[in-house]
């Protein structure tokens, strides 16, 4: 072990995955430890292992976002397990230069594979971490080091052309708040003080560059960290799922994914909610090791029971350190003395349905939306069926095939005035089920008012439930439209609409799920076709997924219109390449809603249970 380590010693209580006993347990840290790669570069990670000699299963995380590790050995080491925290390559204190995970396949291999050589080590592997660290998990995992025994990756950060940063030719913004904001955090540069200073104050400007897009290359101040901003700027470039986003593509190339147990962890309101369940399904149909899936109402790695406007009731909450831990007991332990006894375990796929409470007002102001655990023996459920509603003339939504030959909705797109993102599949703290109404909660939305009242938002509705609905899967619009223009967006929302009550008098309009297509990506996510403007064509948009209980006396809303910012970028309706354009021209948009266009919403109904 490397002679400058710094060793500790820390008493640390922890709570038993069992009935709730207490006992203190001394571990040591080592600070700094140098994990060498194969190209000479040095990694750098934080190792807490029992005060007491001897061979244990280890437990690995690698982050961007500085290594410390206290955490996770409280939460392990007085069980018998090694923790091992590391900075990934040129980030925190680890050598080398930082690039977008290109470099974590063979960077967790190496440091896999270096753990299991180490004296203190029994050879079994599991990893552990949320977002980028989720990534860091099926990126190894894809390298297949020999002795990585299990994963669980949490809302993890990956297939980025296919809908994490690339979503149906959109482009996901959350990476540029990303970059801007961690170039200050911990990249090499930030360590020297000057320039920390300098990337601070940029990072105070991220909303800047939001609404000053395209970004350039060498012409903003990005530029102090070119690695940053060429990787940034690359990005916004490459819109087509080709080449480019083959290292964090891991449901094309699914085959190559180690078979090991896994066990995933999402939420509804995560923005990668759909990569974590698609990965989930690509890996369940290919593995012969278990894979398990957990999806709670949850916003990007937070395991809350209320967020935003809503409150999903005391059983959202988990206690999700207990049951990884029983889940790294069983695969690197071999104990199944309470696996699969009890949830999560006893199916592979444990679900949480919203929507089941009485929508009072709680305490703190939010909207008793409820909701209950289901567990399936897959997902998407074996027994949900499929069912379109149909976008009607005047409005409204139903089961019912439109007869009328000519029925078809227009309006005007102005990219200069987008319409705001308001909650669903976002980061922060306007993340989740929010109300879809502006307020001082949204920074380009402020007025108090309904997005349904903007002129650019098609609103169809269905009339109220006669009876509950239960909706859980994934969610696709099939539209077909025309446009003036060569090139523009279509959007689509699924919204769960309060009736008006004593609590929330003007209703509640609780926004379940949405998405995008780029016209020039209809056909396909890997080649451009423009659009002749007038002729109607067929869109497919992918929504979120969605588990959630449609309550009689509720309707089930669909909103159509072109633009979702700053949860995606705004389309110029130009034709110009991504990222490489100068002008803006208003797009008049139609949605088609007739016999020969039957524009609908197909929605996955399961049997209800609650």
């Amino acid at each position: 072990m490397n002679v400058y380590c710094r060793v500790s010693i820390a008493i640390v209580l922890i709570s038993m995955f069992t009935a709730g006993a207490l006992r203190a347990e001394p571990f040591v840290s080592r600070t700094d430890v140098k994990i060498p790669m194969r190209d000479g570069v040095d990694l750098t990670a934080n190792i807490h292992l029992p005060a007491e000699e001897g061979k244990f299963p280890v437990i690995l995380s690698r982050t961007p976002y500085g290594k410390s590790g206290d955490k996770l050995a409280r939460a392990y080491v007085p069980h018998g397990y090694a923790v091992v925290v590391q900075d990934t390559r040129g980030r925190g204190n680890s050598g080398g230069q930082w690039t977008w995970m290109t470099t974590d396949p063979q960077d967790g291999y190496d440091t896999v594979e270096w753990i299991a050589q180490q004296p203190w080590s029994n050879g079994r592997i599991g990893m552990t971490g949320c977002s980028y660290v989720g990534a860091t998990q099926h990126l190894a995992a894809m390298a297949r080091p020999p002795h990585l025994t299990t994963i669980i990756p949490s809302s993890p950060s990956i297939n980025h052309g296919i809908g994490s940063i690339i979503y149906g030719g959109a482009f996901r913004l959350r990476i540029v708040d990303w970059i801007v904001g961690n170039a200050a955090k911990g990249s090499v540069l930030a360590r020297e003080p000057s320039f920390k200073a300098a990337l601070d104050q940029q990072s105070g400007y991220k909303k800047y560059y939001l609404t000053h897009q395209p970004v350039r290359r060498g012409l903003t101040p990005l530029k102090m960290v070119p690695e940053y901003e060429t990787m940034l700027i690359d990005m916004l470039e490459h819109r087509r799922n080709d080449e480019f986003w083959r290292f964090s593509n891991i449901i094309d190339y699914v085959d190559e994914h180690k078979d090991l147990p896994v066990f995933m962890v999402g939420g509804w309101y995560d923005l990668f909610s759909s990569s974590t369940s698609e990965t989930y399904m690509a890996l369940k149909q290919k593995s012969k090791s278990p894979v398990h899936l957990i999806m709670g109402p949850w916003p990007h790695c937070a395991h809350k029971r209320s967020h935003a406007d809503v409150d999903f009731g005391p059983d959202a909450n988990l206690s999700m350190s207990a049951i990884n831990r029983a889940w790294f007991d069983r695969w690197l332990k071999d104990d199944e003395a309470t696996f699969g006894k009890d949830a999560p375990f006893r199916k592979p796929a444990r679900l949480f349905v919203g929507g089941t409470g009485d929508g009072h007002k709680t305490e703190d102001g939010k909207l008793y939306h409820g909701g209950y655990w289901r567990d399936e023996a897959d997902y998407p459920i074996p027994d949900a069926v499929d069912t379109p509603y149909y976008l009607q003339p005047g409005g409204g939504l139903s089961p019912g095939k439109v007869q009328l030959k000519d029925s078809a909705t227009t309006y005007e797109f102005d990219p200069k005035n987008p319409v705001p993102t308001i909650g669903g599949c976002i980061v922060g703290s306007n993340a989740g089920a929010w109300n879809q109404w502006g307020g001082s909660h949204i920074w380009n939305a402020k007025e108090e008012m309904p997005l349904s009242m903007r002129n650019d938002v098609v609103v169809f509705m269905t009339a109220p439930l006669e009876e509950d609905v239960e909706v859980i899967g994934p969610i696709r619009v099939k539209l077909w439209a025309s446009s003036s223009a060569v090139d523009t967006d279509f959007t689509a929302k699924l919204i769960d609409v309060y009736p008006s009550s004593s609590d929330f008098p003007a209703g509640f309009d609780l926004i379940t799920g949405d998405g995008i297509i780029r016209a020039r990506y209809r056909e396909s996510d890997k080649e451009e076709k423009f659009m002749t403007p007038g002729e109607i064509y067929p869109f497919e948009i992918k929504l979120d997924p969605c588990s959630n209980v449609f309550k009689k006396g509720h309707r089930i809303r669909v909103d159509i219109s072109s633009s979702n910012f700053p949860r995606f970028d705004v389309n110029p309706n130009t034709g110009e390449p991504a990222n490489d354009y100068r002008r803006m021209i208003t797009a008049v948009n139609t949605v088609h809603h007739s016999k020969q266009y039957p524009s609908h919403i197909l929605l996955p109904l399961a049997p209800v249970r609650k």
